[in-house]
């Protein structure tokens, strides 16, 4: 409704800060049309970068304390800065083994049998122009998620589950039913307002069912990271008081600090406040809520929301060193032939597809489609299995 709102009168100027968040596939596809087909001048801030190789014909860097804007789309600026960077450093002069031209000077300038050297080689010296090379802004969070118990076979059994909101007229999803087994990483996919979230929600507990029970295994230890967490930074508190309600029995102060570090907040950021924090900020946040609960079920819905390309980086690595145990992600359903992170096609396809064989489909409308491997929905056959009533339907290797 809002990129409607921005978009119906047509204005000479379009500002548009992260507008694929949220967006499932087909909006993001329709976006990128319609801002290609749509001649004005726009700005735009995203981290999606298949987002911006389609739309965008200048990038506008900034960092290093400076703002540079380079022709072309994301890929063309990251090989330009590249190359950039390679030839900045060749210019740099290097120490060589025997005196060097400032050394030479410090030493003979009073020498008198050296003296016109010395003077030759310090107007060598105040020809010299070292170009500096400033430190990236762009910092890498450390992201490592642990298991305080480990599950070695199913993770979670539902059956029949159904769902509708108060005064509602229609189910978002009637009786589903599977199991998820441990060792499983599974993506909810599907179109915006079919139920996901809900879905999820119910998992984690935020939601009572309609009907139908969700039977968690004994040592299941869920941790969830929901599509807006705004609710959980609303208290009058700062980063370290917050991140100490969620420490265990051998956690202390020093560990707080450390895990504070590791998502990028050090020194006096400590001291912040948890309202002001930004949206990428509270999502780091609750990385490190996760870090230090050590779940071994993760919910997370759209965890990328939000996110620059340095954090998403850092949370796929942590996400691909987890122990192979339960898994539960929701991507923002970015499929493309590649898919993406939630919401990104990096992510989902790095995340996913490995785990991935068969695309199994919930009973007509029972709302968001489950892709996983072995999961025993109801009504449902594996494709191509006796009496499914339809050929095998194989995913590709990139979902």
């Amino acid at each position: 409704m809002l990129l409607a709102q921005a978009l119906f009168s047509r204005p000479d100027v379009l500002l548009l800060d992260e507008p694929t968040n949220n967006l499932d596939i087909n909006s993001i596809r329709w976006l990128e049309r319609t801002i290609n087909a749509y001649d004005a001048t726009m700005i735009i801030i995203s981290h999606d970068r298949h987002f911006l190789n389609q739309v965008c014909t200048h990038i506008a860097d900034l960092d290093y304390q400076q703002l540079k804007i380079c022709p072309g789309n994301y890929d063309d600026f990251m090989l330009a800065s590249v190359q950039a960077r390679q030839r900045v450093g060749r210019r740099t002069p290097r120490p060589s083994p025997d005196l060097g031209p400032a050394e030479f000077v410090r030493r003979f300038s009073a020498n008198a049998s050296k003296a016109r050297q010395a003077t030759s080689r310090k107007r060598q010296l105040e020809k010299i122009k070292i170009e500096e090379i400033r430190p990236s802004s762009r910092q890498n969070p450390y992201i490592r998620f642990e298991q305080a118990k480990k599950l070695y076979r199913s993770a979670v059994t539902v059956d029949g589950l159904t769902f509708r909101y108060p005064g509602a007229d229609r189910d978002i999803f009637t009786k589903l039913k599977f199991t998820i087994e441990a060792e499983q990483r599974v993506a909810i996919i599907g179109p915006n307002g079919i139920g996901k979230t809900t879905l999820m929600r119910c998992l984690a507990g935020d939601l009572t069912p309609t009907a139908g029970t969700i039977t968690w295994v004994e040592n299941a230890q869920v941790g969830y990271m929901p599509q807006d967490p705004s609710a959980e930074f609303e208290q009058k508190t700062d980063l370290l008081t917050w991140m100490s309600t969620w420490t265990g029995k051998a956690d202390d102060e020093q560990i707080v600090r450390a895990t504070l570090g590791r998502l990028l907040f050090s020194g006096d950021e400590t001291k912040k406040q948890v309202r002001v924090l930004s949206g990428g900020e509270k999502g780091r946040m609750m990385y490190g809520k996760m870090m230090l609960t050590r779940p071994n079920v993760m919910l997370m819905d759209e965890p990328t929301n939000h996110m620059d390309m340095e954090t998403i980086e850092s949370l796929q690595i942590g996400l691909e060193k987890v122990p192979r145990h339960a898994d539960l992600r929701v991507p923002r359903s970015r499929v493309r032939g590649r898919a993406g992170q939630p919401h990104d096609r990096a992510e989902a396809r790095r995340q996913c597809h490995r785990f991935h064989r068969y695309l199994r489909r919930i009973p007509r409308g029972a709302g968001p489609r489950i892709l996983g491997q072995g999961l025993g929905l109801s009504g449902c056959k594996p494709p191509g299995s006796p009496g499914s009533g339809r050929a095998a339907h194989r995913l590709p290797k990139r979902v």
